[in-house]
This record gives structure tokens, sequence and C-alpha cells, in this order.
């Protein structure tokens, strides 16, 4: 496919048509394009500046997520084993930017403010253990904020410049019509021209597309890391309820 694409691209900016000394560059072809043509290669680049803008965002709050989260979890870990509840919210909170620390303050505040009771009930690590739930879905969600962004493009792009392509075509088609020109030196420029939609369209989802499955592994690993570590604080609570019992 890139093979493909990079032999269009050459094609279409690189041409040239032999006894006219015309040159198909990418700015000789944007001067002669119609303005229909023309906003679809500008929608096809606000779509590419998009998707880096979200890729770059996603790969920094992924990145974040993931060193805090390695230092968060032994410390947390260890503060948990002494029994230091209040220590171990301190820590989560001090990890603003970890996945797994949102998640695990959330089921600490809940379970800390029943733990002054004698005996805590069943009904109680429920309600921990639904807030772990809540924590995680909304943790979840800021995770994957953007990233059906790059989904929409890479399945739309080559439809943005698939219409570009039939808009160009269309244009090249009339103007032999009216100049009532035959031959390939009379199509050739308007099909050139109006293919250099389909390639940039191309250009643009194939990326695209690689970034969200790359992200989409991304969130599916720290929804197990969130789901594991909300199990293993279940275990603590049932574990602290039993002592106390």
């Amino acid at each position: 496919m890139l093979i493909g694409v990079k032999s269009l691209l050459l094609g279409t900016f690189l041409l040239q048509e032999g006894g006219g000394g015309f040159s198909f560059t990418f700015l000789g072809m944007w001067h002669t394009m119609k303005w229909p043509a023309r906003a679809v290669v500008i929608l096809l680049f606000i779509m590419l500046a998009w998707t880096i803008a979200v890729a770059i965002d996603r790969y920094l709050a992924y990145e974040a997520a993931r060193k805090q989260s390695r230092l968060f979890a032994p410390a947390v870990a260890g503060a948990l084993k002494e029994g230091k509840i209040d220590e171990a919210i301190a820590i989560a909170e001090q990890s603003k930017r970890s996945h797994l620390a949102k998640v695990v303050t959330a089921g600490l505040q809940e379970f800390q403010a029943h733990r002054s009771s004698a005996e805590i009930s069943g009904d109680e690590i429920e309600a921990s253990k639904r807030a772990l739930e809540r924590a995680s879905a909304i943790v979840h969600a800021e995770l994957k904020r953007g990233v059906a962004v790059l989904a929409t493009v890479g399945a739309t792009a080559p439809f943005v410049g698939l219409f570009g392509t039939v808009l160009g075509i269309i244009d090249a088609f009339v103007g032999i019509s009216a100049s009532q020109m035959t031959g390939i030196g009379a199509v050739a420029g308007g099909i050139a021209e109006a293919l250099v939609t389909t390639a940039i369209g191309l250009l643009v989802a194939v990326p695209s597309v690689w970034i969200y499955n790359y992200f989409s592994g991304k969130l599916e690993a720290f929804d197990v890391e969130m789901d594991n570590s909300s199990s293993e604080l279940v275990d603590y609570f049932l574990k602290r309820s039993g002592r106390r019992k």
C-alpha cells in the first residue's frame, strides 16, 4: 500500500507534459484547482493536524500515567501492608496522573469512611467496590478522550479524498467539453490534480489507523491494571473486615 501511495505521489507531483513545459507540482496544481477541491485538501490537512495533536496529547498522558503508576504501586502496597490507610491515600493523591492512583484513592476513601466502626459490614465492602468501579469507568473515559478521533479520521479520510477526486474529474471533463479538445493531454492535468486529494486522504488515513490501534492496545493494558488493582483492594478490605470481626 505504501509503495502504491508513494508511486501515486511521485506520478502526481512530478508528472510533466512533454511539449508544453507544464510542471505538475503541488503548488502549481493548488493554483489551478477549483475551490471545491481546495476545500477538500484544506479539510484533509485539518484532519491530519487534529490527528497529530491527539497523538501527542495521548502519548504524553499515557507515558506520565505509566511512569507514576510504577512508582505508586510499590509505595501504596507497602503502606497498606502496614495498615496505614491515611498514608496510602496521601501517596495516591500525590500521583495525580496515575490511572491506578485515581482508582485506588476512590476505594480507600470509601473504606476509610467506615473504618472507625467496630465491624465493617458486607454492604460497606460493596460500597467500596462500587466506588472502585465508578472510578475505573471515569479514568477509562479520561484516558480514552480523543482516541475516537483517530478512528474517525482513519475511516473517513480516504472517502474525503475520493470526494475531492470526483470533483476534480468532473471539473476536468467539463473543461474538455467546453474546449472541445481531445486526447490524453486534454485530461492529464485535471485527472492528476484530482488524484492529489486521494493521495493526501490515504496519507492521512493510514497513520491515523496505526496510531488508533496502538493506543487501543495501551487502553486495554490500562484497563487490566485497574481491574487487577481494584480486585486486590477489595481482597484487602475483606481481610481487614475479617480481622475486626
